[in-house]
């Protein structure tokens, strides 16, 4: 009966797990939107009209006459032709059209399994939250975005692009686990509460980690320092804790976050060698036990990245490294959300 409902549900899990592609992609231009200075680009929200670019001349004179009336443009690119605003405005396009074609392609086969009643009961309130998960992501985005279009601020805040990172990363989660649990077999699902106990501490870590990461992206933190494995040439960089209480200090110093960053890394990479090892113990022919070496290696090639985004810092942060860095730190997030829905036991496989 269980494999007749795992086989009966491959339809939706599927669709789910297109789901967690597309809003890989999304995040990744989201960081190519930022790391390009394309974020303010666009200073309307055009739900329907906005899918499409400028379609003439005079169009695209409006869009950047528009762009022209903010601070972005007047204190730092006020040198753009339209062909420089016309770069930075086609990663700010691209990234919210394809937050709208991820629209369609949920809320399409949605209606389509519902009429072939391919999903039951149990799927509604998920899928619920699931699209008000996704409408909050558009909100939060378009509310972060709105800050900047003004005549006082260069960038987005780096807080408010935390929260907009986090918020895709919670949506990207929470469809994860929703296709896991429509596509795992329950005799998959082992009870092993070290590891699992281990697991959570771990995602908390990385979850932190990434807030951090999405403030060294906001902040451009790696131009402060640039070396490795020092910092600046300390181990304990001078200028911390200097700017007005430990609060402000962690979340608005540059030197700070970076070595907060620097650190979280170390450690999350050691909690996942000792996960690592203690995953060796779990039975030879389980799924978790075959994927225990996936979360290992992508947190080493996360911590190679973030040190070659770092040496190649110089005059700005180099797009591809810091995409590659991005791209691994979510792909590092889903396999120990993997490894924790394996390991979470028979009493909670049903949540």
């Amino acid at each position: 009966m269980e494999a007749v409902t795992i086989k009966n549900n491959r339809p939706v899990a599927i669709w789910l797990y297109i789901g967690v592609g597309m809003l890989i992609v999304q995040v990744l231009l989201g960081g190519i939107t930022r790391l390009t200075g394309s974020g303010l680009s666009i200073t309307e929200w055009q739900p329907l009209l906005g899918a499409f670019p400028p379609m003439n001349e005079a169009a695209w004179q409006k869009a950047f006459d528009g762009y022209k009336q903010i601070a972005q443009y007047k204190y730092i690119n006020n040198h753009f032709t339209l062909s420089d605003f016309k770069f930075i405005f086609f990663w700010e396009w691209l990234h919210r059209d394809w937050a709208r074609l991820m629209g369609f392609v949920f809320i399409i086969p949605f209606i389509y399994f519902i009429i072939k009643k391919k999903i039951n009961r149990s799927m509604i309130n998920p899928m619920i939250i699931l699209f008000v998960l996704g409408g909050l992501q558009g909100l939060i985005g378009w509310i972060m975005v709105k800050s900047g279009l003004n005549e006082e601020n260069l960038y987005v805040n780096h807080i408010r692009l935390a929260i907009h990172f986090i918020s895709a990363l919670v949506l990207l989660a929470y469809v994860f686990w929703f296709a896991l649990k429509l596509s795992v077999h329950p005799v998959e699902v082992l009870k092993v509460p070290a590891l699992y106990n281990l697991n959570i501490w771990l995602l908390i870590l990385l979850v932190v980690q990434l807030v951090y990461g999405a403030f060294m992206a906001g902040l451009h933190t790696a131009l402060v320092a640039n070396t490795w494995p020092d910092i600046n040439g300390s181990w304990v960089p001078a200028g911390m804790f200097s700017q007005g209480g430990f609060a402000t200090d962690i979340a608005h110093n540059p030197i700070t976050i970076q070595f907060i960053h620097r650190g979280l890394a170390y450690l999350i990479t050691i909690l996942i060698a000792i996960w690592w090892w203690k995953a060796a113990q779990t039975p030879a022919n389980s799924l978790l036990h075959a994927i225990r070496y996936l979360p290992l290696l992508l947190v080493l090639l996360q911590v190679l990245l973030g040190v070659l985004t770092l040496l190649n810092s110089q005059v700005k942060i180099p797009v591809s490294y810091g995409i590659l860095h991005q791209g691994v730190g979510m792909l590092l997030m889903l396999s120990l959300i993997w490894t924790l829905f394996l390991s979470r036991g028979a009493a909670e496989s049903g949540n």
